[in-house]
C-alpha cells in the first residue's frame, strides 16, 4: 500500500506549502511540539482509493531540525491521507530515539545516525527486524550571532577560530584572529558569550565532529551530542539556542540554518575562500561525500567529509535520519510508514521542505531517493 501514496501537483505547490509553513508556526508556538496536521483536497497522482483507505494514528518524536519541515510535510501528506493523524513531538534527537527505541513512536528523526547499541536495540523493537535510516532531511548548520551595527552580510571564521571561540580561547569580537579574517570591517570589542545546546541534541553532534576535524587541533573534545564543556550559556532544543542567542547582544551559537531568522551567520573558511550556507553549498558536500562503514541497504548512513576544501562546497552540514522500523506487527503502522516516508522522499515531499518559507533545506538527489525508495517499500509486518 505505500507504493501508492498520490502525489501533490506543482499547480497546488504554492498552496501546499503556505499550508506547510502556517503548520510549523504553530507547531513552533507549542512547546517544541507539532500537532497533528490538518485535512485538504488531493492533487492528482496515484490511486486515490489507495491514500483514502488509510487510517489510524502515526505518532514520531525527534530532531528539534526537522520541525518546520515535518510541519510541512504534515500538513501534505494529510491531504492524500486525510485519515491518518500524524504529529511529531520534536523533542530533540536523542528524545526521539529513545521514545523510538521504547516503543513509544512509530517514527523518530535524528541528527546522528543509531549508536551501534542502539541498532541491536532496535530489533527487538523492530519485532525481529532491523531500524532503517534515511537522510531525508539535509541542511546547512549556520553559526549564528547576535552583533548589530557590523557593516557585513556574514563575519568570517576558519573552523580554527570558531574552535576557539567556543573553547573560551577568544572572548572578544576585535580578537586579532577574527580581524585577520575580515579586513576592512569594523569589529567591536563587545564580549562574546557562545551559546550551546542544553539537551542531548544531533545538531550538537555535527557540530562538535566538524570543529574536531576541521580546527587543526584546536577542538580538543570528542564530538558528541552532549555539550562538553559546564557553565555555559545554552539554550534547550533549537527554538531555545535562538532566543538565548537573540537575546544576548555578543553571542554565537549554532542551529539548523532554517531557523537563524534575522541573526547574523559566519561564512566557514573553504580552502581559501569563505562560503555561506546555503542549500546548494550543504548539497555538494552530500554527494561527495561516502557512506558510513556499517550502512546497508536499509541504514544509508553518509560519513561527511568535514575537512572538504572543494569550491562552493559548505562542511558544516546536518543529515537529519528518518528512523523506522523494517517491520511492525500490523498492516496499519506497516502501512502508513510507508505510506508518510515515500511521501518525504518523493520529488514534492522535498520540494515542500526545501521552500524557504518552510525549512530551505536541500533535496536529496535521484540516485538516492531511488535507494530510499527501496528501503521504504521493503517495510513488512511481523511474522
Amino acid at each position: 500500500m505505500g507504493k501508492t501514496v498520490k502525489r501533490v501537483n506543482n499547480r497546488n505547490l504554492a498552496a501546499v506549502v503556505l499550508a506547510g509553513a502556517l503548520a510549523a508556526t504553530l507547531a513552533a508556538c507549542g512547546a517544541d511540539a507539532t500537532t497533528p496536521a490538518a485535512t485538504g483536497s488531493a492533487g492528482d497522482g496515484a490511486s486515490s482509493d489507495a491514500a483514502t483507505d488509510l487510517s489510524g494514528n502515526l505518532a514520531g518524536a525527534g530532531a528539534s531540525s526537522q520541525e518546520k519541515a515535518m510541519g510541512g510535510w504534515m500538513a501534505t501528506f494529510t491531504q492524500t491521507a486525510p485519515d491518518v493523524a500524524v504529529s511529531y513531538d520534536a523533542v530533540g534527537s536523542g528524545g526521539g530515539r529513545e521514545q523510538f527505541l521504547s516503543g513509544g513512536v512509530l517514527f523518530a528523526g535524528s541528527d546522528a545516525a543509531l549508536k551501534p547499541e542502539e541498532v541491536t536495540s532496535a530489533q527487538e523493537r523492530c519485532f525481529g527486524g532491523e531500524a532503517i535510516e534515511l537522510p531525508l532531511y539535509i541542511s546547512p548548520i549556520a553559526v549564528v550571532y547576535n552583533l548589530p551595527g557590523v557593516d557585513t552580510e556574514n563575519i568570517q571564521m576558519s573552523a580554527k577560530t570558531i574552535a576557539n571561540i567556543f573553547n573560551g580561547t577568544i572572548t572578544s569580537w576585535d580578537d586579532p584572529a577574527i580581524a585577520a579574517e575580515n579586513e576592512g570591517v569594523e569589529l567591536p570589542a563587545t564580549p562574546i558569550i557562545p551559546v550551546n545546546r542544553n539537551d542531548e541534541s544531533g545538531t550538537t553532534e555535527n557540530f562538535t565532529e566538524y570543529l574536531s576535524a576541521a580546527s587543526e587541533g584546536a577542538w580538543t573534545y570528542e564530538p558528541s551530542g552532549d555539550w562538553p564543556i559546564s557553565g555555559t550559556q545554552s539554550g534547550s532544543k533549537t527554538s531555545g539556542l535562538i532566543d538565548t542567542v537573540t537575546g544576548a547582544e555578543g553571542a554565537i551559537g549554532y542551529a539548523d540554518a532554517s531557523q537563524a531568522g534575522d541573526l547574523g551567520t559566519v561564512a566557514l573558511k573553504v580552502g581559501e575562500e569563505y562560503v555561506p550556507f546555503s542549500p546548494e553549498a550543504a548539497a555538494k558536500v552530500v554527494d561527495a561525500s561516502p557512506r558510513a562503514e556499517d550502512a546497508t541497504d536499509n541504514r544509508l548512513v553518509v560519513e561527511l567529509d568535514r575537512t572538504t576544501t572543494e569550491a562552493g562546497a559548505y562542511p558544516l552540514v546536518l543529515i537529519s535520519y528518518s528512523v523506522a522500523c523494517s517491520q511492525y506487527d500490523n498492516e496499519s503502522d506497516a502501512a502508513n510508514v510507508r505510506a508518510f516516508f515515500n511521501y518525504i522522499a518523493s520529488e514534492e515531499g522535498q520540494a515542500v521542505a526545501a521552500d524557504p518559507s518552510v525549512a530551505g533545506s536541500a533535496p536529496i538527489s535521484d540516485t538516492l531517493r531511488e535507494e530510499v525508495l527501496a528501503a521504504v517499500d521493503a517495510i513488512t509486518v511481523a511474522g
